[in-house]
């Protein structure tokens, strides 16, 4: 539900789709916050766009059979979507049982060092530690060793300005704490606030083409390349997975990953290996470009475009093409070219100041899940299927574009909750196993998941192939 002046995260979305709202009974959200000890109205949100999702492919099921079927969406177990890793994976261990996946170590130390921290001017600044050569950015701006204490230490000695400043310099990720009304006061914000949350622009002319393929599932035949890494854009491509797209995951070997991120985003896709930055690789992944309806990528902004892979040239190459671009700061302003995770978006737009300061906890905190990641992901498959059903109708090429910062001034917009100093944190294990989907034989071994948790009447979202190791796969499509 939205704050009394400002209408709820699904009407927002509703508005993005455009056209007649779902028919009274179509859509049914149960339940409520909190599930987390958080003010915000994490279930709530997450449960809207996942509700908003479905709508966009019971849209693109209806161009396909003339039908649409009924959406059913739990707040609980939508707000659960947000934990992922070690809390909603289960592995098999030798007893037979399933046990919590292992915490990684590279997880565990950049959550210790990646927190706000006081400033010489009294504020509160971010700096962000994922992937080494990030780290190692930062690292290099603070003269500091990556322990807790030396980086508190070390943003001690700045103003927080001065070190926003420094660590943009040095394309590195971080950023001053702000309160929420500070921050639509910021040339950024006020950009953000002006556009719609998930943005869908025409970018070329083509003509209206049909979805391919037998009409298992609502996004059969569609072909995706996932060119992201680390939750939000890999939620993304999954998210369309779910409704029966065939994604083609491409990374490079050498690029740095998380592995329980890439475990579990990476259900029902085929993964493989190229380097765009290889001119014999970046000409097969054109090649598999010009046969894709739509192609995703998580990449700092202009640096696919500076290699022949920005969204006017691939539309140009390949006329009906649906880009998703998945960034931090958006599609324009100030910081439109910089680089930022979930934390950072938290930190500059007011989401830290309000959990710190609701929460009691006496400064600016992080949620307890990865929310604007996985909230984002959701908003990227929306609005890449409200644009397949345009690409269908009226033909056109279209770039869809979402960020962790209108995430988080959208969660915002739906006020906050009460009661959340009990709250349980992760679901129960009965309702675990409601939604609970086992994979076996996968390079991480014997899995129990948290499984999709949309329900649709006709075509409930799966995951159509076992969980790949990084690069397992040929890169080619499979046959539609």
């Amino acid at each position: 539900m939205g704050t009394d002046n400002a209408p709820s995260a699904f009407d927002e979305l509703m508005a993005v789709r455009g056209g007649p709202l779902p028919v009274d009974g179509e859509v049914t959200i149960s339940g409520a916050d909190p599930l987390f000890t958080s003010p915000l109205r994490i279930g709530g949100a997450l449960a809207d766009a996942l509700a908003a999702r479905a709508v966009a492919a019971n849209d693109l099921w209806e161009l396909r059979t003339g039908q649409r079927q009924r959406i059913r969406i739990d707040v609980r177990a939508a707000a659960a979507t947000a934990l992922g890793g070690e809390d909603m994976t289960l592995v098999r261990g030798p007893d037979g049982e399933y046990h919590p996946a292992p915490i990684s170590p590279d997880v565990e130390h950049m959550v210790a060092l990646t927190q706000p921290w006081p400033t010489a001017d009294d504020r509160w600044f971010l700096p962000h530690f994922n992937l080494p050569h990030l780290e190692r950015r930062v690292l290099d701006v603070l003269r500091c060793e990556a322990t807790p204490d030396s980086v508190a230490a070390a943003v001690r000695t700045w103003k927080a300005q001065d070190l926003e400043d420094a660590i943009a310099e040095v394309n590195a990720c971080g950023g001053v704490v702000r309160g929420a009304d500070e921050w639509l006061e910021h040339p950024h914000g006020a950009h953000l606030a002006a556009r719609p949350v998930v943005e869908i622009t025409k970018i070329g002319q083509s003509a209206p083409e049909t979805l391919h393929g037998d009409a298992t599932d609502p996004l059969s035949g569609v072909r995706v390349l996932d060119l992201t890494r680390i939750l939000a854009g890999p939620t993304a491509a999954l998210s369309v997975a779910e409704h029966g797209a065939d994604v083609l995951a491409v990374t490079a070997p050498q690029l740095p990953q998380v592995a329980p991120f890439v475990r579990d985003t990476g259900h029902g896709k085929c993964s493989t290996y190229l380097d765009y930055t290889r001119p014999d690789q970046a000409a097969r992944l054109r090649e598999l470009a010009a046969g894709a309806d739509v192609f995703i990528q998580g990449y700092r902004p202009n640096r696919l475009a500076a290699h022949g892979f920005g969204p006017d040239q691939l539309a140009s190459a390949r006329p009906g093409l649906v880009y998703v671009s998945v960034n931090c700061f958006g599609s324009g302003g100030p910081f439109a070219d910089r680089a930022g995770w979930d934390q950072v978006a938290q930190a500059v737009s007011g989401i830290c100041d309000i959990q710190g300061r609701e929460t009691g906890a006496g400064r600016p905190a992080l949620t307890p899940v990865y929310l604007l990641d996985f909230l984002t992901g959701f908003l990227g498959g929306f609005g890449a299927m409200v644009a397949l059903a345009r690409r269908a109708q009226e033909g056109g090429s279209y770039h869809v574009e979402v960020s962790l910062c209108q995430s988080a001034m959208l969660i915002q917009r739906q006020g906050l909750v009460d009661g959340f100093a009990d709250a349980p944190d992760r679901l129960s294990a009965a309702e675990f196993e409601r939604y609970a989907v086992t994979d076996d034989d996968t390079a991480y071994g014997d899995l129990k998941s948290l499984g999709p948790v949309i329900r649709m009447s006709r075509t409930p979202p799966r995951w159509a192939h076992t969980t790949p190791r990084l690069g397992s796969s040929a890169a080619e499509w499979l046959p539609r």
